[in-house]
């Protein structure tokens, strides 16, 4: 194929879809967008028309991941309530990954909008400091700016001593409510 050529939005869509359900790391709309030949906002595109039709994709700080839920009984999950200032969001989510313990999502409750849930999917220092990293170069608010920082976590790990441990840190660092 010419590499000038343009992708048809079909074959965009399965290159996103194969591409998604094959690496387990997320993939961002620009690695899409040069394979496709178009231009990132087309691959926003393709993307919100594959969610439309109900394929699990979900846009993370780091790129877009196909979410493949299988049952998995090994995995703990907790919903967690905590309140900082934006400035301990950095300290917050490394507390929680130096336990081995992933961060899914953030949650707020708006009085207008009701919940709204934004996918973090941190599990590591590297993947916090990315996420911070462009909060600041973007200049965007943090979710829990909305709620005087009180905020909801999904965490999620191997197991609940993990989970228990991370809580107590936070616990200690008055962040968990």
């Amino acid at each position: 194929m010419d590499r000038t050529e343009k992708f048809t939005s079909a074959k965009r869509q399965a290159l996103i879809l194969d591409s998604l359900k094959a690496e387990h790391r997320p993939i961002t709309g620009s690695e899409f967008a040069q394979k496709a030949n178009v231009s990132r906002q087309v691959i926003v595109q393709d993307v919100s028309i594959l969610k439309a039709k109900n394929e699990p994709i979900i846009a993370t700080s780091q790129g877009y991941m196909y979410i493949q839920e299988t049952p998995n009984e090994a995995a703990h999950k907790l919903i967690i309530a905590c309140k900082h200032h934006p400035d301990q969001t950095e300290n917050e989510l490394n507390i929680i990954v130096d336990h081995g313990v992933l961060v899914k999502d953030v949650t707020v409750e708006h009085p207008v909008y009701g919940d709204l849930t934004a996918s973090l999917m941190v599990s590591n220092r590297s993947e916090v400091q990315n996420f911070i990293k462009k909060i600041q170069d973007t200049n965007a608010a943090y979710l829990s700016t909305l709620t005087e920082g009180i905020h909801m976590h999904t965490i999620e790990a191997d197991t609940k001593e993990k989970i228990e441990a991370a809580c107590e840190d936070l616990k200690k660092a008055d962040i968990l409510l």
